[in-house]
C-alpha cells in the first residue's frame, strides 16, 4: 500500500474511476473511489484525503454542492473539478465555491497527474516542517542541508530532490518511471537511465556514513530508502 498523498476521486462513471485511480496508483498516490456526492461526504468525513477530484454532473449532489458542505465543515484541502462542459460560468462556479482547479473531460492523464502535482506542491510545502529526519538522515529544506548520523554531506540540487523524495517515501520500492515523474518532472523526456546514474551518485555518498546500506535496488522493480526499523 502506497505512503504517497491521499486522493479521493469522485465521478459516478465507473470507468473514469477505474482508470483515474490505477493511472494515480501509479504514479505513486493512495487512492480511493465514490461514486457520488453522499459517499464524498462520507468518505471525507471517514479519512480525510489530500486533494478531491470531483465530478461536477453527480447523479445526487451536483460536484460545487458537494463543495460547498466540505467548506462549511472546515475541510481545507484542495479540490480539483472534472467537467464535460467548457462552460466559462462553470468554471467561475467552481472557484467561486472554493475549487482549486479545472480540467474539461475528455481530459489526458498526463495532465491530471501534472495539475495534482502543482496543487499539492503549491499546497502542501507550505505546510511541510523545514526538517525532515528519515532513518539516520537528516534534511533541512530551507537551507538545503543534509547529514547522515551527523555527517554533512553535499549533494547537487538534482540529488537532494532525489533523496528528498525517497525520504518522503521510506520502506517502499519507487519505480524508475515513479522517480523519473517526482524528480525530473511530468514533462522530462530523457531515459531511466539518468535513474540509474543519480542513485549511484547518492548511494556512495549516503551509504558511507551508515553501518548498513540504505539506499537498495530491488531487481525488475525500483529503489528503495530502507530504514533500520523496517
Amino acid at each position: 500500500m502506497t505512503n504517497g498523498p491521499r486522493i479521493l476521486v469522485v465521478d459516478d462513471e465507473p470507468n473514469i474511476r477505474d482508470l483515474l485511480a490505477t493511472s494515480l496508483r501509479f504514479a505513486g498516490f493512495a487512492v480511493r473511489t465514490v461514486g457520488n456526492g453522499a459517499a464524498a461526504i462520507s468518505a471525507v468525513i471517514e479519512e480525510e484525503p489530500d486533494l478531491i477530484i470531483l465530478d461536477v454532473m453527480l447523479p445526487d449532489i451536483n460536484g460545487f454542492g458537494v463543495t460547498k458542505r466540505l467548506r462549511a465543515s472546515g475541510y481545507t484541502s484542495p479540490i480539483l473539478f472534472l467537467t464535460a462542459k467548457d462552460d466559462t460560468e462553470d468554471k467561475i462556479t467552481g472557484l467561486t465555491v472554493g475549487g482549486d482547479d479545472y480540467v474539461t473531460k475528455p481530459f489526458s492523464l498526463d495532465e491530471i497527474v501534472a495539475r495534482i502535482r502543482a496543487i499539492l506542491r503549491r499546497t502542501m510545502q507550505e505546510d511541510d516542517d523545514a526538517i525532515i529526519r528519515t532513518g539516520e538522515i537528516s534534511m533541512d529544506q530551507d537551507t538545503h542541508e543534509v547529514s547522515v548520523n551527523g555527517n554533512a554531506v553535499e549533494l547537487s540540487p538534482t540529488e537532494f530532490k532525489l533523496l528528498r523524495y525517497m525520504m518522503l517515501n521510506p520502506n517502499r520500492v519507487l519505480s524508475k518511471a515513479q522517480i523519473l515523474d517526482h524528480v525530473w518532472e511530468y514533462d522530462f523526456n530523457g531515459d531511466a537511465g539518468i535513474v540509474e546514474s543519480y542513485i549511484s551518485y547518492l548511494r556512495r555518498k549516503i551509504d558511507a556514513h551508515t553501518d548498513e546500506p540504505m539506499i537498495q535496488t530491488k531487481r525488475g522493480f525500483g529503489y528503495m530508502l530502507k530504514t533500520k526499523s523496517a
